[in-house]
């Protein structure tokens, strides 16, 4: 799609920002000034003009050889800034103690043609789905050093090494650095044909380079976040939401606040929220807590967890459903089985729970608005800005703030930047920073959709299981989110089905002569989101709980009757061999321990986990070792995918022991942490990493994939450790606690 740079209206953006180019672009100067300057300790290099002189868009070297590497992606703990940044050194040969990185921001890139492609951060595809284009990026800038020395030196550039940020010519000897023929490059065409390296020949890319964005800030407390920005005459906003959703504000009383000390103002949000705006957080908060506001709850007021079960429960039995994989004849051949084994599961809905809530800073005037926004994906800010404004794009500004967590809550939603906007338009010319509550953050949120699963398998009269049958009944992400994708699938929502699809990214590791995956769609009014591994988390319990349930109806040992149904998949084998050796499987557990294993392909990577946990009085749990094997075909840091492994498994089994949301009369229930627990330090096992790189074609991600097997592995060996069958989540509702 062409976007005109020089005027583009909002809507041929927000259409645009779908579609866009991944190519390598060359940069050129622009005057990119804005007010942003005016925020006060940001640490954001967005907040400024971009470096110069920059050799392709992606590459900025100074005179004194710093090399500043250009990042769109969102950085939110994860390590994708130095995951990125090495990419590019390694093929840009710099040396990597000079390197930094900036933000370009979303609004230069529309500005360049999206000249940076995707600033979408979210589904693991911060490495895997850029690491092409930003490979070359590196190589295009290396190409176009040397071409620059070459040039000065009157040799052919094929003459020339460029190695650690010095240029030599090879027959010669002589040497130059990067620095010192950066303006000459600058100048320069990007190369049309950019050859990359042979991954045998990397040096940067798989070692566990140090971090370049600000760790030691981030432990000492001097890493700022949005929410603690400040502006010269920035006021506060505190908002109160309907707590039932689809609800209405009726009718508001604000006159008590307008009273207390502090307060500037109290404006209407939409037609569903009242914020109040003061010089401080507190101020507004409290004012906030004294609007009386009359709810028009709407037609959701009597909704609750029971009555959303009972839809699922009716969708598990449904005759008609989105069938998304299949062979054979499923349903004849579990008709004429010798012995059926079925079993029934629940997962519920998760809050992001971010450490920091929702909040985004906006200043508006008829000239300009500027939005400063902790975001996961800076496109999709802007054009929410854009359209919140009511100014057309070339008078919006975003800019990428640090995030204080994310796990899919701030990128295809924008609510809390409308929002932002919305108050922003009602102050004209003065910074407005909303913040929402704790409470308000657990109970406006997008959560992961809750599901129900009923899973049946024919086993013959040799004990062979001939066939599966997996019905999932709940929510659908896409139908709220992205409908369109479901027009484009005759209604049916394929990210449901992650883990199971028939290959790709997601594929099923498992073979059966007959099989049959489908998906009841019953949608909630409780809005469903993008939660850290979105629908691979419970899929992973349903297949891989019910694998084990099927191996002991065959009689077979867990590994062995895995690997006899992923013949076909030699790289699933691999990665539950690799676990199972690595916990011992084959060899005898200590006394009173307990083994699980699983496995699951998702987002591209293949990953496994096996475990070693005690029971004491039937119900406390202690896991004291998980090892994690993954795949993703090319590791780019080891070190943080050890780190990756470690936390996504924090957040699995935080969500297979704690967390859920519960609704009744239409709304959330928990309201804070001490009702949407997490599991603490103590009781967190020790993780051990096994890295597989299979190479090939298809780049893996880290940070979804793995956090899906955790819980599996998990209750499979709480069964041999109980003898009880666990199929509802979270454990705590079954009186299982951890410890």
């Amino acid at each position: 799609m062409t976007i005109n740079t020089t005027n583009p209206s909002r809507r041929s953006f927000i259409v645009g920002s779908a579609a866009i180019a991944t190519g390598l672009a060359i940069g050129f100067d622009l005057n990119f000034m804005s007010s942003a300057s005016a925020a006060e300790g940001s640490g954001m290099t967005s907040m400024a003009p971009l470096s110069s002189p920059e050799i392709g868009v992606w590459v900025v070297v100074k005179p004194n050889d710093d090399v500043v590497v250009r990042v769109v992606r969102s950085e939110m703990g994860q390590g994708t800034i130095t995951g990125l940044a090495q990419m590019v050194a390694e093929e840009l040969q710099c040396d990597w103690s000079k390197v930094s990185y900036e933000y370009p921001s979303p609004s230069e890139s529309l500005r360049r043609k999206q000249a940076w492609g995707s600033f979408s951060t979210g589904g693991s595809r911060g490495i895997r789905t850029s690491e092409q284009y930003v490979r070359k990026g590196g190589a295009a800038a290396r190409m176009m050093l040397v071409q620059a020395a070459a040039n000065q030196w009157g040799v052919p550039a094929s003459e020339c090494l460029a190695l650690n940020g010095v240029i030599t010519h090879t027959p010669s000897g002589r040497k130059t650095t990067f620095g010192k023929v950066s303006v000459a490059a600058s100048q320069l065409p990007v190369p049309a044909d950019i050859p990359l390296k042979d991954p045998k020949d990397w040096t940067l890319i798989g070692k566990p380079v140090n971090r370049i964005d600000g760790v030691a800030d981030k432990v000492t407390g001097r890493q700022v976040y949005a929410i603690d920005l400040k502006m010269p005459g920035m006021l506060i906003a505190n908002i109160r939401q309907s707590p039932v959703f689809g609800g209405k504000v009726k009718s508001y009383d604000a006159t008590k606040a307008m009273s207390m000390k502090g307060v500037k103002k109290v404006v209407p949000v939409g037609d569903s929220a009242v914020a109040v705006v003061a010089d401080t957080f507190w101020q507004a908060k409290t004012a906030m807590d004294a609007v009386t506001i009359v709810w028009d709850n709407g037609a959701n007021a009597n909704v609750s967890s029971a009555s959303i079960k009972k839809i699922f429960e009716e969708g598990l039995n449904a005759n008609d459903a989105f069938v998304h994989n299949s062979n054979g004849d499923a349903k004849s051949a579990i008709a004429g089985a010798s012995k059926v084994i079925q079993a029934t599961y629940s997962y519920p809905f998760l809050n992001h729970a971010t450490l920091e809530p929702m909040n985004a800073t906006a200043k508006w005037t008829p000239e300009l608005c500027e939005a400063w926004v902790p975001t996961q994906d800076g496109e999709a800010s802007l054009a929410a800005v854009i359209a919140a404004s009511g100014l057309p794009a070339e008078k919006c500004e975003v800019y990428k703030v640090n995030i204080g967590g994310g796990f899919g809550r701030r990128g295809a939603f924008q609510d809390y930047a409308v929002q932002a906007v919305t108050i922003a338009k009602q102050m004209p010319g003065t910074p407005i920073k909303l913040i929402w509550t704790r409470e308000e953050d657990m109970t406006q949120g997008r959560y992961h959709p809750a599901t129900m699963a009923k899973l049946t398998a024919a086993i013959d009269d040799k004990k062979n299981v001939t066939a599966l049958n997996i019905r999932i009944s709940g929510q659908s992400i896409l139908a709220a989110v992205r409908p369109f994708i479901l027009e484009a699938n005759q209604g049916k929502d394929p990210a449901v089905f992650q883990g199971y699809d028939p290959q790709g990214e997601h594929g099923f590791g498992y073979s059966f002569d007959n099989l049959n995956v489908d998906h009841a769609m019953r949608n909630t009014h409780v809005p469903p989101g993008f939660w850290r591994g979105v629908n691979v988390n419970q899929n992973a319990i349903y297949i891989e709980t019910f694998m084990d349930e099927l191996a002991e109806a065959v009689g077979m040992d867990a590994v062995q009757f895995r690997l006899k149904h992923m013949q076909k998949y030699p790289r699933n084998m691999a990665v539950l061999q690799a676990a199972a050796d690595g916990i011992g499987w084959t060899k005898p557990a200590a006394p009173g321990v307990y083994r699980g294993i699983a496995q699951i392909k998702a987002y591209g990577s293949y990953v496994a986990a096996a475990c070693e946990i005690s029971v004491k009085n039937g119900n406390e749990v202690k896991i004291h070792r998980i090892v994690a094997a993954t795949d993703p075909s090319y590791a780019v840091n080891p070190a943080q995918i050890e780190r990756q492994v470690a936390g996504s498994f924090v957040f699995g089994l935080s969500a297979l022991f704690e967390e859920e949301i519960t609704i009744e009369n239409g709304a959330v229930v928990q309201k804070n942490f001490d009702t949407f627990n997490s599991i603490r330090l103590g009781q967190m096992p020790k993780v051990e990493t096994i890295l597989i790189q299979g190479g090939g074609s298809e780049w893996g991600g880290v940070g979804e994939p793995t956090i899906a097997v955790a819980a599996p592995a998990v209750l499979n060996a709480l069964y041999r450790a109980t003898g009880k069958r666990y199929r509802d989540v979270p454990l705590k509702n079954s009186g299982i606690k951890l410890v």
